[in-house]
């Protein structure tokens, strides 16, 4: 399938279009875009040290963060491994944070489908709220696009079935892997017609990761994917996002992109860490290392 055809897209002067965003960042580095961009973040931790005791004390913080915080928004979510689900699940206070799983043998996506399956579903039954997966790239790349649709889709009908309320799926391109402009457009395209509710940009455990050309581009996507089929999907950038600029920058992107109705966490979240405190510093007006 070719769905650029299908959708009659390319991608076209994008490196100009992500300059003219640049050039009017101004626009977007104030403290209201600041403290939206707080609550939009999937605050995470994935590291091979993490612990039931490190992820329930990250949880802590965010439970009593209002307390310290009163003006600014949660996190949209904490995302975690997947056996950590539970954890999050029995420790947070408001269940408007949602529990995020990387699910589907993150980050490299390379098992087989039966036991990524039964990850993101385990998951799920465990208490998570959305999960991000990793597209085949195994399959991606030699152009068996069929088979990442059906992984993609397998997926999202398992998890969608395992419990009785409403789980996310996020797919993530590798957009740093993909090798072109046209393949990150394919790849979002097809992400979207198998079931995802976001596209994502980045593991975060590749080089390049989140560009702000790969997201023009996604961005352009969703935008006409939402055009041909009245779907909405949302987008997430992560994998190197770390300072108020860098949210400025993205959130200029979808703004310019998709407009008003994408700029929530229903439809934009970030995949970050270390963001969270440096746009509390933006806020505050000095180092702050709550998180």
């Amino acid at each position: 399938m070719n769905y650029l055809e299908k959708y009659g897209y390319l991608p076209t002067n994008i490196d100009e279009k992500v300059a003219a965003v640049k050039a009017d960042i101004d626009k977007w580095q104030n403290k209201e875009v600041y403290a939206k961009a707080l609550g939009m973040i999937d605050l995470t931790s994935l590291t091979v040290t993490d612990t039931p005791t490190k992820i329930a004390a990250m949880t802590q913080k965010v439970n009593k963060f209002s307390e310290l915080y009163p003006d600014y928004p949660l996190p949209a979510s904490i995302c975690v491994y997947p056996n950590f689900a539970k954890t999050i699940a029995i420790t947070r206070d408001n269940p408007d944070v949602h529990v995020t799983v990387v699910g589907g043998c993150f980050p490299a996506s390379q098992s087989f489908l039966e036991v990524k399956v039964f990850e993101c579903v385990k998951a799920v039954n465990d208490g998570a709220d959305e999960v991000d997966i990793v597209l085949a790239l195994n399959s991606f790349l030699d152009s068996r696009f069929d088979d990442t649709f059906k992984e993609i889709s397998e997926i999202k009908k398992a998890i969608t079935s395992a419990v009785k309320r409403k789980v996310i799926l996020k797919v993530i391109l590798e957009t740093g892997a993909l090798g072109s402009y046209e393949n990150i457009a394919q790849a979002s395209f097809l992400a979207m017609e198998a079931g995802a509710d976001f596209i994502k940009t980045s593991t975060g455990k590749t080089s390049p990761s989140a560009t702000p050309e790969a997201a023009y581009i996604m961005c352009e996507c969703i935008s006409k994917y939402m055009l041909a089929t009245a779907r909405k999907v949302g987008f997430k950038p992560a994998g190197g996002i770390a300072t108020a600029e860098d949210a400025a920058l993205y959130y200029g992107i979808v703004d310019t992109v998709l407009g008003e109705g994408w700029l929530s966490k229903e439809y934009f979240r970030f995949g970050a860490s270390r963001m969270a405190n440096n746009l509390l510093g933006a806020l505050e007006g000095e180092m702050v290392k709550y998180y």
